[in-house]
């Protein structure tokens, strides 16, 4: 009986060397995170993969109001001259826009865009709230759906409709207003790497890879596990461009009118893709404990003998009361099946306890990220259990800044690049500031301009692409292929 229920457990998934996405999509698919909708593009994020969204939302969200930030909800249709209001916005997510023309068989006197962000619904709004200089600083962040349609999509990291965060400030200086753009892309980067364990290159967007309608846009960059780069955060400095759209002006101390400085800041759901794709091996899953839905599950050996389930049940008590997410797996299943399902799901720390290990006073814990084993005495478990999971924490983000460190690559022309990149790093070059270079490299390698980072110390002094001198003008900036 055991056999077939080991064999029917048995999931393939593909070989992460050979075929990275197949191995992504039967990770997310198999785990059962995710499944697709029924409208193609859409995907349906099922218990455990919502789970690991409320944590990130529990973690993201105490930081938010730690800053200073309010949350509050904004509708989901917006009128289409909204949208049209400022031109490089709308330009910029036109190809994306879903529009609602109809209610029933009535047409509707002007078409609604579902939204693909909320800058300009909330900019309306600004325009009603903010009158004088005692109304600023506006700092408000919404949690809500978004919907662009996509042509090419896989859950998590690109879908038609997706969850996040949005963050819309408005402020009475640009000094003010950067400071903002920047003190979020920092709460970012500290999540980033303390939450999720995965370490960030942080720096400013191109102009071609800005935010449509902002001044400049900041980002974190994480590498993937194939070598490519995943957008994972971004923070806008929105500059007067959407208060001078939507008529946004204050009252000021000098009884002028004046428009504010805003910023805009968001992450998403691909946030999950980004744990898979950074963490994950052969066996599936490997999700730190700070945004695991289950830090440690407790299986039992021998369940069927007298006082081990019971023994069990106590220790889920015990680590239940110590603050430990933790999970009894007490069905009829064979150890060895369980052990194959807690790894694929990624699950911090595993506990085995048996009759022998009841007469020892002892039980049997094993670490997912590392694959050792330990001996643990039950007494004083929780806390040694609360120090092993702190210690998986620290090590996933230490394994994850050598893998990303190990497979950053400095270049000095294209050719160079394109080996970077094909070989599963990210390139870090000087780039001379001409879209024409930037685009040149898209087209001869498909890598696009990831980040300058914020250290702008040169390693070079032609720009990679062109070949001409910067003299000191150049910029420091990292090349990869990117999702």
């Amino acid at each position: 009986m055991a056999d077939k229920k080991e064999q029917s457990f048995v999931k393939e998934i593909a070989d992460m060397q050979a075929d990275f996405p197949q191995w992504y999509t039967d990770v997310v698919l198999k785990t059962g995170m995710v499944d697709y909708g029924p409208v193609k593009g859409t995907m349906v994020i099922r218990p455990y993969g919502y789970a690991v969204w409320e944590n990130i939302q529990h973690e993201l969200d105490a930081r938010f109001k730690a800053t200073g930030h309010q949350n509050a909800y904004f509708p989901l249709f917006i009128p289409y001259s909204f949208l049209t209001k400022e031109a490089e916005h709308v330009e910029g997510f036109a190809p994306e826009v879903a529009l609602v023309t109809h209610v029933g068989n009535e047409e509707l006197p002007e078409k609604l865009v579902v939204r693909p962000t909320s800058e300009t619904i909330i900019g309306t709004m600004y325009a009603k709230w903010i009158q004088s200089w005692r109304d600023l600083p506006v700092k408000i962040n919404q949690w809500a759906n978004v919907v662009r349609w996509e042509k090419t999509t896989r859950p998590f990291l690109r879908t038609s409709e997706f969850l996040w965060q949005e963050g819309h400030t408005a402020h009475r200086t640009p000094e003010e207003a950067q400071e903002e753009t920047l003190q979020m892309l920092e709460v970012y980067r500290e999540f980033a790497e303390n939450v999720l364990a995965i370490p960030m290159l942080t720096g400013r967007k191109t102009d071609k890879e800005k935010f449509a309608g902002a001044d400049a846009t900041y980002t974190i960059e994480a590498m993937m596990l194939d070598g490519k780069s995943l957008q994972s955060g971004t923070s806008h400095n929105l500059g007067q461009n959407f208060a001078k759209a939507f008529d946004i002006k204050y009252l000021d101390k000098d009884n002028t009118l004046k428009y504010p400085y805003q910023s805009s800041w968001g992450v998403s759901t691909r946030l999950i893709g980004a744990l898979v794709m950074a963490h994950g091996d052969q066996r599936g899953l490997a999700l730190p404990p700070k945004v695991a839905p289950i830090q440690v599950v407790i299986v039992p050996v021998a369940m069927h003998k007298a006082g081990v389930l019971e023994k069990a049940q106590e220790l889920t008590a015990l680590l239940k009361g110590a603050g430990i997410r933790v999970e009894l797996d007490d069905r009829d299943q064979s150890p060895g099946w369980k052990f194959n399902e807690w790894e694929m799901k990624g699950v911090p720390l595993r506990v085995e306890i048996g009759p022998r290990d009841i007469e020892n006073n002892v039980c049997v814990v094993s670490r997912r990220d590392t694959f050792g084993k330990d001996t643990l005495s039950l007494d004083g478990l929780a806390d040694e259990i609360a120090k092993l999971l702190d210690d998986v924490q620290r090590h996933m983000l230490v394994k994850a800044t050598a893998f990303r460190d190990s497979h950053i690559v400095d270049v000095a022309n294209v050719d160079e690049l394109k080996a970077a990149v094909d070989s599963g790093h990210f390139a870090r070059t000087m780039w001379c500031g001409e879209r024409a270079c930037e685009d040149k490299i898209k087209e001869l390698t498909a890598a696009s301009s990831r980040c300058m980072p914020f250290d702008q110390t040169p390693i070079g002094d032609k720009c990679v692409c062109c070949g001409k001198p910067l003299n000191g003008k150049g910029k420091l900036i990292y090349f990869a292929k990117a999702y």
